[in-house]
């Protein structure tokens, strides 16, 4: 048996809501990590169905890591086995255990928020999830491990019930009364730039699935509050195929997201471009299946933000 735990790296949850500590592979680099004083997160409790993944609604302190681990051969669930046993020693109770298939494959891995590739990397073939509470504190994790030819992926997510303070600061940006406090629209407006990480194309085309759309409702309800912002819808591919083939299949990916915003959100079509730039702009290498996804995306640019 792979016994790669034997040393251990602490994940140590700020505050005191979020005491859980897991031990995680000695080879385990960590690649990303988002943590909030205050924030709400969603707890799959079912697999895919009907269109949707049940989940319970948990508000509190969050702490959210990504993990490469560096040993290429073993499975998902080699991976997650010995953090599985940690939360059952710790009294945690499980609320959702499955694999690629039962858990519902591309459809549950894209209703779930997943740190952006290449930090974090899953094979919709090939991942496997654990969700689960304890009973008296009411502290909850989630875990999703998948694999690579080259190495494996982790995500760990943490939230307690102990609300923590919120310090108070000036936005990154000049924020009307009314405008949605979502991360998204602040990344966007700070950065200039978002990508959209969630959007759900069927396999192959490009055509954009009709499930929710989280991201965009975002971006719809900044335009909404911030009424002379204009942006540019861009897709992104990876280098496989010709060029000419993926600015094509890029461009119909950002017109496809330009619709989207425009019939379902009513966004006038005056405030959104949209283009195609190919494997032109990588955000990482096109020699690894991990960079390969990252680089297959669609963003968010903007253009003009008139008072």
């Amino acid at each position: 048996m792979v016994r790669w735990w034997l040393t251990a790296l602490a994940c140590a949850l700020a505050g005191p809501a979020l005491s859980l500590q897991l031990e995680l592979p000695s080879n385990a680099r960590q690649t990303a990590a988002r943590d909030s004083a205050l924030d709400r997160v969603q707890i799959a409790i079912a697999p895919f169905a009907d269109g949707a993944v049940s989940a319970e609604t948990i508000d509190g302190p969050v702490q959210r890591r990504s993990y490469r681990v560096t040993s290429p051969g073993l499975t998902p669930l080699q991976i997650l086995a010995p953090l599985r046993d940690q939360l059952l020693d710790a009294g945690y109770e499980t609320l959702l255990d499955c694999d690629a298939d039962t858990c519902g494959g591309f459809d549950f891995r894209f209703a779930i928020d997943v740190l952006p590739a290449p930090n974090m990397y899953v094979n919709v073939r090939a991942y496997h999830f654990l969700s689960a509470r304890h009973p008296q504190s009411g502290d909850a994790v989630w875990l999703l491990a998948s694999t690579a030819p080259d190495a494996g992926y982790l995500q760990v997510v943490q939230v307690g019930t102990q609300r923590a303070a919120v310090p108070t600061a000036e936005p990154p940006y000049a924020a009307t009364p009314t405008e949605s406090a979502s991360d998204l629209g602040q990344q966007l407006l700070a950065n200039g730039s978002v990508i959209l990480r969630s959007l759900d194309f069927e396999v192959g085309t490009t055509r954009l699935g009709e499930g929710p759309a989280p991201e965009l409702e975002q971006i719809a309800q900044l335009m909404t509050n911030r009424p002379g912002l204009r942006i540019a819808v861009v897709g992104h591919t990876d280098t496989v195929g010709g060029l000419e083939a993926n600015i094509t299949v890029s461009r119909a990916r950002a017109r496809a997201v330009r619709e989207r915003l425009i019939s379902r959100y009513d966004v006038s079509p005056s405030r959104i471009e949209a283009e195609g730039m190919g494997y032109l702009s990588p955000v990482a290498s096109n020699l690894t299946a991990a960079g390969r996804e990252a680089n297959r995306r669609v963003e968010v640019i903007v253009l003009s933000d008139a008072p």
